[in-house]
């Protein structure tokens, strides 16, 4: 049986597991920002519950951008905050 792959949001600072988070990646040789990437890209993480309370609480206290060690666009925030689960 595989381990559980168990990450800590950013938001609400709870351990979940790692498919039932949203991704966030800073790709390491650009600096771009990416969410929930379908490819492996190389880069700083975080991870968010799907939950605006957790998005919109990471974005105010800046967690997101202190964990990624970059300042974040209000584009990519405004897209962050309409981001749907598919």
């Amino acid at each position: 049986m595989a381990k559980e792959k168990l990450r800590k949001c950013a938001g609400c600072n709870e351990l979940k597991n790692r498919e039932n988070l949203l991704k966030i990646i800073k790709e390491h040789e650009s600096g771009k920002l990416y969410i929930n990437p379908n490819s492996k890209i190389f880069g700083r993480s975080a991870y968010l519950c799907y939950n605006k309370t957790c998005i919109i609480e990471s974005l105010k206290k800046n967690r997101l951008a202190r964990l990624l060690k970059t300042s974040i666009s209000e584009e990519f925030k405004q897209e962050l905050q309409s981001f749907e689960k598919d």
